[in-house]
């Protein structure tokens, strides 16, 4: 640890009424050689011919590994962080492993960190190519951060560095520091000086897309999280167990939760931390089946197989293993075991979504869920099997019966995603950049409960500007309401089946748990409109209760 201090020794200033800037200079040994060093050198020196240089200290901090970043923010309280170093073109920062080499960190994993330092860091500066959205994602919770929209030089880095000190040295403001930054760029005539961007909670952005920045900046919460989002809130122990599960020979990991509860979102993340851990990953959506290949198993175990195949940007090679009398269970373990598993080195994730598609075909559900059990039990023998880790995603149960020693869903690790708790939806609020009180979360989940997809079209909603929290609660059950589409679809699914309809009306005019049966408690559970108290259910949330009562012309008052 190098820690420069820019005191005058004749005037001794207390660090508490000095700023500190912490510089992180990462260059990992497997990408293009950076000139750091010059970078903090030229800081450091123009730093000394400030007027107001007692009221800065730099500290400097090399070789960065995640842990040495998260350690020195701990340490040193820094008002300004300065990393300078390489951004890929894929919405990350390069760090170093403990081997010098790169090491990727998302958007979302930045923005968490500084989250934790939002009330005494002041600004960021990301010296590095590609990383507006990394800068983004932080102005969440830092007042002032620096970013670059795509690639920049070395020199035109120094200099807007270089620049940026010169004015914060001056006595100047952040905004005007950030100008002077670009300003030293466009004076050595770099045709770089309009790559510099500044975003901050305030949404102050300087670039030309000011106004499409700020429409954009709140993600549509349909579909899944991404993978460098700032809105994905985990749910420990959740994510750190899969995790850790996923690097394990033979992984079988099992999500259930109703839709829209984010367990897509969940399987993206442990798909990205095995590719982070240097496996191969590839996502299968059975929903993405013609409805052909699920008329005999023999077809279906051929599209699984050359789908497969082709997430892993590998030939199908078909016609080479799908001959002879074997029959299609053994021409498929047959496919794995001689072609897919040793053709790649390395272990091989793979996360199968929206598996409730198959319970719809008998004639499927038993063979195919029988082979998934017996690759996993030969995993845990052979080496070439424990190279294959899986995730198997559904909201439903099984309602066919499977033998249990050939269902793959009572092995491996089991994971139900709850609602968010009242601390989460709380961060989910901040995120969002609401200042809210806890009785404006409390009257929010009294609404909608923790359901991550409620909460998020609530949040977005009101975060853009056009609704407000009392506006949502009066409107919430109408055609006006932003639930309305989500709403009426599930009324016209239950409507298809008189059994289920008649159940979540049982649900929704008793105050208390009821009975309804089991099937009929776990398919409306799949569905997420209710949740389990024992054996019994109650609605999921009080907009469910409302909407339904009306809709089932009942007056919620009777």
């Amino acid at each position: 640890m190098q820690a420069v201090s820019l005191e005058n020794p004749e005037r001794q200033v207390s660090l508490s009424t000095s700023k500190r800037i912490l510089i992180v200079p990462a260059n990992p040994i497997n990408t293009n050689r950076l000139h750091l060093d010059q970078e903090v050198r030229e800081i450091q020196e123009g730093f000394k011919l400030y007027k107001r240089r007692e009221q800065f200290e730099i500290i400097a901090k090399w070789t960065v590994r995640t842990d040495d970043l998260r350690r020195a923010l701990l340490d040193y309280e820094p008002q300004i962080v300065h990393f300078s170093g390489y951004g890929p073109e894929n919405q990350a920062l390069a760090f170093e492993d403990n081997t010098g080499q790169m090491q990727l960190v998302s958007s979302e994993s930045l923005a968490r960190l500084f989250r934790l330092f939002k009330d005494k860091i002041e600004c960021v500066l990301l010296n590095a190519c590609y990383n507006e959205v990394q800068a983004e994602a932080i102005s969440q919770y830092i007042n002032y951060v620096a970013g670059m929209n795509s690639a920049i030089g070395d020199r035109a880095a120094i200099n807007f560095a270089v620049g940026f000190y010169d004015a914060l040295g001056a006595g100047l403001s952040y905004e005007e520091a950030y100008e002077f930054g670009c300003s030293a760029i466009a004076l050595e005539n770099i045709p770089e000086s309009v790559t510099p961007v500044l975003k901050s909670k305030k949404n102050l952005v300087h670039d030309s897309q000011t106004i499409q920045t700020a429409l954009t900046f709140f993600e549509n919460p349909e579909g899944q999280v991404p993978l460098d989002s700032p809105f994905y809130i985990e749910r420990p122990p959740i994510e750190a167990n899969c995790y850790e599960t996923i690097l394990k020979p033979g992984a079988l990991i099992r999500i259930k939760a109703p839709r829209q509860m984010g367990q897509i979102s969940l399987m993206m993340r442990i798909l990205n931390h095995a590719h982070q851990n240097g496996y191969q990953t590839a996502s299968l959506n059975f929903q993405s089946a013609d409805t052909e290949f699920f008329t005999s198993l023999d077809r279906f175990l051929q599209w699984f197989c050359a789908s497969i195949a082709f997430e892993l940007n590998l030939p199908d090679n078909l016609n080479k293993y799908w001959k002879g009398v074997l029959g299609s269970r053994n021409k498929c373990t047959n496919y794995f075991q001689r072609y897919l598993l040793p053709t790649i080195n390395t272990p091989i994730a793979l996360g199968l979504y929206e598996i409730d598609e198959v319970f719809q075909h008998p004639i499927i559900t038993t063979d195919f869920f029988g082979l998934l059990r017996a690759w996993h039990e030969m995993s845990k023998t052979n080496p070439v099997w424990s190279k294959l880790r899986l995730i198997i995603v559904h909201s439903k149960e099984v309602y066919i019966p499977l033998n249990i020693n050939q269902s793959p869903f009572n092995v491996g690790l089991p994971i139900e995603l709850p609602c968010f708790n009242q601390m989460q939806v709380q961060d989910l609020v901040e995120r969002h950049g609401l200042n809210w009180s806890g009785s404006q979360v409390e009257e929010l989940m009294a609404l909608v409960d923790g359901h991550p997809y409620l909460l998020r079209v609530a949040l977005y909603e009101i975060a853009r500007g056009r609704i407000t929290l009392a506006k949502l609660q009066q409107i919430a059950v109408t055609e006006e309401s932003p639930y309305s589409g989500h709403l009426r679809r599930h009324w016209l699914n239950l409507q298809t089946d008189p059994e289920l309809l008649e159940a979540i009306k049982q649900v929704v005019t008793t105050n208390s748990p009821v009975d309804v049966g089991a099937e009929q408690a776990f398919k409306l559970r799949s569905m997420g409109l209710v949740k389990f108290q024992g054996n019994d259910v109650i609605p999921l949330c009080n907009l469910y209760r409302q909407y339904f009562l009306e809709r089932l012309g009942i007056n919620s008052e009777a």
